[in-house]
């Protein structure tokens, strides 16, 4: 699966989700109407794209944006909170609702169609989750730890089919509860009965280390999550932050592991989609890094390859998305090979790290 494959299933899926939830609610008229006009604007987003391919700037089909850096939880091992990208109160100067909705706009306008909303925990910021759901032709796969999901967020997601609620979770109780806190697991099971009780589709983040890898990429796991209406897993293979972490990582043969496994999902679970982050680098001839793919805003404005190579030059705050895809940081990792190049496991441009950083000082204008 090349880097085009690979974004065309992702895409197919997603539509294929959006076509499931409007089936599930069709004698609500409005959602009828959003599955019309998102149809549109999905065929309306590739013409941009392949217009901005032709004219020498490759668009990526996603961003991932990271609304707020605060977050309630103390996961073990979290990377954002050993970056210091992730504190316990809101941060000072990070992006408005309204600079957020420029970038949705802009987004949109260069036919980027799927924006991954990130933190911290997103769903702290409601005023920007609200910009989120008033665009209907992107979808927004919201990243939460599902602690802040209340009526008026069910309520949101019933309403608002554009915005699909993805929850953290690392398996059963006992590796959830371990890794984010007691009382967790239980909390997610609650906010699965009321996605059902809704009938609202959701997905499913799970953290996939050597401790829960077998459970984690189970077909009894999905099953599990599927029936309460889940379409949407994403493993991300965990990257260790310091060393005494290094054994948790998967290892290449673990990875394998994962990617079989993950295959036999796809095939099991056709109404879902299955990606692995960065497993799926290796599937698409190297990581979706730096534009390739994808790239990430942080709740500052910062215009980063991946939320796991936090550096930047430009700030989205002074420039605009398309020049953050011309940035001397994305084109110098891009044209450098550095998203190609074979590594030992977890992300290249983490472990290539200190090369990214020099770059991006080398670059700042």
């Amino acid at each position: 699966m090349n880097t085009v494959e690979l974004q065309d299933y992702i895409t197919q899926g997603a539509e294929a989700i959006v076509a499931e939830a409007v089936h599930a609610t069709l004698r609500d008229p409005k959602e009828a109407a959003f599955m019309a006009r998102f149809a549109i604007a999905s065929a309306k987003a590739a013409d941009r794209r392949s217009k901005s391919e032709k004219d020498g700037l490759h668009v990526p089909t996603f961003l991932i944006a990271s609304i707020t850096s605060a977050c309630n939880l103390h996961c073990a091992g979290c990377y954002s909170r050993a970056e210091h990208a992730t504190q316990d109160c809101e941060p000072v100067r990070q992006l408005t609702a309204e600079e957020w909705d420029r970038v949705f706009a802009e987004a949109e306008e260069m036919g980027i169609s799927f924006i991954l909303l990130a933190g911290g925990e997103p769903l702290l910021r409601r005023s920007v989750v609200e910009k989120a759901a008033a665009r209907p032709n992107l979808l927004f796969p919201v990243f939460t730890n599902g602690t802040y999901l209340d009526g008026k967020y069910f309520d949101l997601f019933d309403r608002k089919r554009n915005m699909i609620p993805v929850v953290s979770i690392e398996g059963g109780r006992e590796k959830t509860d371990t890794r984010r806190g007691e009382g967790v697991y239980d909390l997610l099971r609650a906010n699965m009965e009321e996605f059902s009780r809704h009938g609202i589709l959701w997905g499913a983040s799970v953290t996939v280390t050597r401790e829960n890898l077998d459970e984690a990429v189970s077909p009894v796991f999905a099953e599990e999550l599927t029936s309460k209406g889940c379409r949407l897993f994403i493993f991300v293979e965990y990257v260790p932050v310091t060393e005494d972490s290094r054994d948790l990582a998967p290892d290449e043969e673990d990875r394998e592991k994962i990617r079989k496994a993950v295959g036999e999902l796809r095939s099991k679970f056709p109404g879902a989609i299955f990606l692995t982050f960065p497993g799926d680098e290796k599937a698409s001839d190297g990581c979706l890094a730096a534009g390739r793919g994808f790239f990430h805003i942080n709740s500052h404005g910062g215009a980063e390859p991946c939320p796991f190579s936090p550096y930047s030059d430009v700030n989205v705050k002074e420039t605009s998305l398309r020049a953050v895809l011309k940035s001397g940081l994305f084109e110098k990792i891009r044209d450098g090979g550095l998203l190609l190049e074979e590594h030992v496991g977890g992300c290249t441009l983490f472990e290539r790290r200190g090369e990214v950083e020099a770059i991006a000082k080398t670059s700042e204008s």
